[in-house]
């Protein structure tokens, strides 16, 4: 079990370590050279890192505690400004562009809190895949079946490497379609992705302004609320877990289970049926607009044409220094004309307010966070076939809260010892401190 952010406040408060222990051994790991280190981040903040612990323990010592994340090594995803160097991505087209003059609103939080930033860690180029590959940097392993090399999930990949192999103590990545959220379920993690707009993404890289979402990949829902209290600037709320017995949650009868493997389908049905045990309210319930999302992006929808919009002028410059997987679909979005991307955000307004309106008597919705358990890296890097089909797969579910402007928890409810599943919670714009609150009691119901 990893460490939670409240058990090593305690243990930092009691005297059992120190955040210079902490960071020692979180630099320790990454540095490994058996380890995924070298594939999980793309810069490593040794010296910055330990001088931050060292100012933590002296201002500990001192009786003064910033946050709750005093201390505690955190990474961020390779999209964050960072002041006086080149934000990359997980790119090689960005190496010559400007340095950053000042952190990204969120990086500036979580130094303001305590944090230790140990790095930044790796991720699918641009954000632009929910798989994990980058072909510049490596692709890090999910902990699940190294022997094998399976993908971390993505595109926040070394976010949830870096919780998962205690390289960082919780880390902060973004989520355009599942980007937080897929990795958490792949790396066995908690993962939360927050309604948009509550997090500043001022100094971070965008992929698609109209999706993009900023959030914390960690070892519970109490860890994530604590870090989504830091990154939106609010103060803190406990999660307060009601009864499962006042819980009533909608599973979708459309779309979320197609195509699932059969051990991601037991695994789903058997958190379900605990949760029934305990007394909570479940129901199958239509959303036609599940389906018809696949219809409403086929031009590409918001990711391929605000993506080409950001990009197009790199691309006609440096396209062949671009993962042509990646460079393929931003080029989707060069013939959606405006009319087409009008038309696509009207047509969100509509979807939205009508999903709004089936969930209006649920405490949130319930699927699988992925359909299927971790592929395997070297099946996806041989094959283009493989890689969009599956990332396709990947993306489905998670994609369509971000879709409906919502929030989402993904949690584990797989059997110990088997391949981690990811089960979400998810439900409309807002809802966020309610969402947490219901993940705790799900947390609780299935440990």
């Amino acid at each position: 079990m990893l460490p939670t952010i409240t058990e090593l406040q305690k243990a930092l408060t009691s005297g059992a370590t120190t955040s210079t222990e902490l960071t020692q051994a979180a630099l320790a790991r990454i540095d490994d050279p058996d380890g995924e280190g070298k594939r999980t981040f793309t810069r490593v903040y040794r010296d910055q890192a330990l001088a931050s612990a060292q100012a933590s323990d002296i201002l500990r010592g001192a009786g003064l505690t910033r946050s709750p994340i005093d201390g505690l090594p955190i990474s961020i995803k390779d999209l964050f400004d960072v002041a006086g160097e080149t934000t990359l991505a997980g790119s090689v087209v960005l190496k010559d562009a400007p340095a950053a003059e000042k952190n990204a609103t969120i990086v500036q939080r979580l130094v303001d809190a305590g944090a230790v930033i140990v790095g930044k860690t790796n991720m699918t180029e641009f954000a632009f895949s929910g798989l994990g590959l980058n072909p510049h940097y490596g692709t890090p392993s999910s902990p699940w079946d190294r022997e094998t090399g399976r993908i971390p999930g993505g595109s926040s990949s070394g976010a949830g490497v870096s919780v998962a192999d205690r390289m960082s103590v919780a880390a902060i990545g973004t989520d355009t379609g599942g980007s937080v959220r897929i990795p958490s379920a792949f790396c066995g993690l908690t993962g939360f992705k927050p309604t948009a707009r509550r997090v500043p993404s001022q100094g971070s890289l965008p992929l698609a302004v109209s999706l993009d979402s900023i959030g914390p990949l960690a070892a519970s829902v109490e860890c994530c609320a604590i870090l989504d209290a830091v990154l939106s600037g609010a103060a803190y709320t406990a999660p307060q877990a009601p009864q499962p017995s006042q819980l009533r949650f909608a599973v979708p009868a459309d779309t979320v289970l197609d195509g699932a493997d059969d051990h991601v389908r037991g695994s789903f049905e058997s958190a379900l049926g605990r949760l029934r045990d305990q007394g909570a309210q479940i129901e199958v319930i239509s959303l036609p607009e599940f389906q018809q999302l696949a219809y409403i992006n086929r031009l590409g929808g918001f990711v391929c044409s605000e993506a080409w919009a950001w990009h197009r002028n790199l691309l006609a410059d440096h396209a062949d220094q671009y993962d042509p997987r990646v460079a393929s679909r931003m080029q989707r979005g060069r013939d959606m004309s405006a009319a087409d991307y009008i038309e696509l955000q009207q047509t969100r307004a509509a979807w939205i307010a009508s999903v709004e309106q089936r969930l209006q008597h649920y405490d949130a919705i319930l699927m699988p966070t992925v359909p299927v358990v971790a592929p395997v890296i070297k099946d996806l890097e041989a094959s283009d076939e493989s890689y969009y089909k599956t990332n396709g797969l990947v993306l489905r579910n998670a994609t369509l809260i971000n879709f409906l402007d919502g929030c989402a928890l993904s949690l584990p409810c797989h059997a110990p010892g088997t391949a981690p599943v990811g089960l979400m919670i998810a439900g409309p714009a807002m809802r966020d401190l309610h969402i947490l609150n219901v993940g705790a009691a799900v947390e609780r119901a299935l440990t």
